[in-house]
């Protein structure tokens, strides 16, 4: 169900159907990581396989799960229109799993954030935090009392983003080669 955000905007939940996925990782999922690879210093697409074939499959399974979501702001949505073959403009999105804390541990459940991205045009009109109030909504839905998300050490203006919306450093995430880290 579509909902409209700003004038000629609405935001529109992503199902499994392979033509609005292909569209959706054409257009926003792509453009998101080939921006990252020019932005953070470890971060790279494979260069070997077709990026959208591969992708497709495994963006399908986890929009068939009930813990996975993506929303899509599109420019110009219309309803009456499947989201594949909409005139709108894709302009970014927000994907989120529910992460359920097992019973052993003394948090509460919560959203975990995979991915947030608005394309350049669109940047600074309030289309993220709109993208928010949208998983702010399913958090509360799902009853999930927290949000998390792991953003990249070298995305300085991501992490400016979410700390301005409230996030607070907890941890940090650190990675190793299996052949550089030194045996004991």
């Amino acid at each position: 169900m579509a909902r409209l955000v700003r004038t000629g905007m609405e935001i529109v939940e992503l199902s499994a159907n392979e033509p609005a996925v292909r569209r959706f990782i054409e257009e926003l999922w792509l453009p998101y990581y080939r921006e990252l690879e020019g932005t953070v210093d470890t971060f790279s697409l494979a260069d070997d396989v077709d990026l959208v074939a591969e992708e497709l499959p495994f963006r399908v399974d986890r929009l068939d799960s009930e813990e996975y979501r993506t929303w899509i702001a599109v420019d110009g949505f219309t309803d009456e229109t499947p989201l594949a073959d909409a005139d709108g403009e894709f302009a970014g999105y927000i994907a989120a799993e529910a992460d359920e804390a097992p019973s052993v541990f003394d948090r509460p459940d919560r959203l975990f954030i995979c991915d947030i991205y608005v394309g350049e045009p669109y940047r600074g009109t309030g289309l993220a935090e709109d993208l928010f109030d949208r998983l702010r909504d399913w958090a509360r839905e799902a009853g999930c009392e927290e949000f998390s998300l792991d953003p990249h050490v070298d995305n300085e203006r991501a992490i400016a983003f979410y700390e301005k919306l409230g996030f607070e450093r907890t941890q940090s995430h650190m990675v190793a080669s299996v052949d550089d880290c030194e045996e004991r």
